[in-house]
């Protein structure tokens, strides 16, 4: 028969376990580690992304050389040196966690530390070539590689195995880039998971707010875009969200199926063939689009998109509907042009400029509401991940008032982009785990989706 614990019995057991106390505190020691580097990442792309901005703000025209050597200078450092640091990182970390990708070996060349450390200098170097791409994204590849590290400290009992430990690393990456420690776990059991196993599902979490932690001791318990000023939410919004929320499903979902498209090279078309035998020609050219885009938009597609956002949040930002579009246009390209950098700013921007244009055609009393449901809406689209988007933004902007209405927008757009595209991160870890695991025979030509996996290992 079950018997009622005996607490002093428990407390015994614990205490006299060491080893398991010493495997517990290498895990939170590198999950402080892993937060403390994602910080150290974001204090140097903002610093980059600012540098560039100086230059354009000075010199607008040297852009048009500025950003394509950039980029082909960040395309042929990733090739030559770094490939599976390439795109954001969640799908390597994905396919990482697969269960096809056995073997240390296969499973380095998508995480490791080496790859952690590339993933912040090129992914920096591309925000200083002014390319629309995000660092948040990238965190999760960079914790993550910092956590699997630490697998061969620990005894081969303790529990953490080395999903464990990826799952805890790519979780802490979003709860440090963001801020946001609840978003960290959600991320954890939505995207990379699916579950979290109980018998180390306290450690896994500890992990994950100890890294987020170190974001708050160095920035201070700030939300990422200040704290927004929610009006009075009646029927009279219902519209307009539910335009928002459809709007940004529909763009969400072309996103993310023309991403999967682009970086798989399935189309096999005169693009992904040129991409293919001229790669860093093929960077140069997509650097001088980006920099051709950012000029006719006065430079507001450059970057991040975060200057955008908080713009928009205060009031201060211009309507032109153009911003959507060339943004929307600027962050594929980056994608596409095989850099590290990832989607999750770029998107949010996109989102909130939705939102913003919403707002001044139908109701601008509405507009901090409308632009947060954009934010929530497009990411929920473009990742396929509602829970984690609406999570993300609530804790970015302090929208607890809001929370029905971030949850429902990102549901809706998150469904309507379903029946446009296959899930983003999936289909990317998916196309990663194949082109590792059944390479072309010797003698055979590779094909189109498993030579640009091979010579780039390219994701969003």
């Amino acid at each position: 028969m079950n018997r009622e614990p005996d607490f002093f019995e428990g407390l015994q057991s614990e205490l006299s376990d060491g080893r398991r106390w010493l495997d517990r505190f290498i895990v939170l020691a590198y999950a402080a580690v892993a937060g403390l580097l994602v910080v150290g990442f974001t204090l140097l792309s903002e610093t980059a992304l600012d540098i560039f901005q100086l230059l354009y703000g000075r010199y607008p025209w040297l852009t048009l050389i500025w950003i394509p050597a950039c980029t082909a200078l960040v395309a042929w450092l990733t090739r030559k040196y770094f490939m599976g640091a390439a795109g954001s990182g969640i799908p390597q970390v994905v396919a990482a966690l697969s269960p096809q990708t056995t073997g240390k070996k296969a499973r380095e060349r998508l995480v490791s530390l080496r790859l952690s450390f590339g993933k912040i200098g090129l992914a920096s170097l591309g925000l200083l070539g002014g390319l629309s791409l995000g660092r948040e994204g990238p965190s999760v590849q960079v914790a993550a590689g910092v956590m699997q590290h630490s697998h061969r400290w620990l005894h081969r009992k303790s529990g953490m195995d080395m999903h464990a430990l990826l799952v805890a690393g790519g979780a802490a990456g979003i709860a440090a880039a963001f801020n946001a420690p609840l978003a960290g776990v959600v991320f954890a059991i939505e995207e990379l998971s699916r579950r979290l196993e109980s018998h180390n599902s306290g450690l896994i979490i500890a992990a994950i707010v100890l890294a987020g932690l170190m974001g708050v001791s160095v920035f201070g318990n700030e939300t990422y875009f200040g704290v927004i000023k929610v009006p009075h939410l009646d029927w009279s919004a219902l519209a307009p969200g539910l335009v928002v929320a459809l709007l940004c499903g529909a763009l969400g979902g072309l996103f993310s199926r023309l991403l999967i498209v682009s970086l798989t090279g399935i189309s096999n078309d005169r693009f992904t063939q040129l991409r293919q035998r001229f790669p860093i020609r093929f960077a140069a050219g997509i650097g001088l689009l980006i920099a051709v885009i950012g000029l006719a938009s006065g430079g507001s597609t450059f970057g991040s998109g975060s200057d955008a956002v908080r713009e928009m949040l205060a009031g201060q930002a211009e309507s032109s509907y153009l911003f959507v579009p060339l943004k929307f246009v600027a962050t594929w390209l980056t994608a596409w042009s095989g850099v590290p950098g990832g989607i999750f700013a770029p998107s949010l921007s996109i989102g909130a400029g939705v939102g913003h244009q919403v707002a001044f055609w139908s109701s601008p009393e509405l507009a901090a509401a409308l632009i947060a449901m954009g934010m929530a809406a497009f990411l929920a689209a473009a990742t396929q991940a509602p829970l984690t988007s609406f999570i993300i933004v609530m804790e970015m902007v302090d929208g607890r008032p809001m929370v029905l209405s971030l949850m429902a927008s990102a549901m809706v757009a998150s469904l309507v982009s379903r029946m446009i595209s296959r899930p983003l991160y999936t289909s990317l870890a998916a196309f990663l785990t194949t082109s590792l695991t059944n390479p072309p025979p010797a003698g055979e030509a590779p094909s189109s989706a498993t030579a640009t996996a091979k010579s780039e290992t390219t994701s969003p």
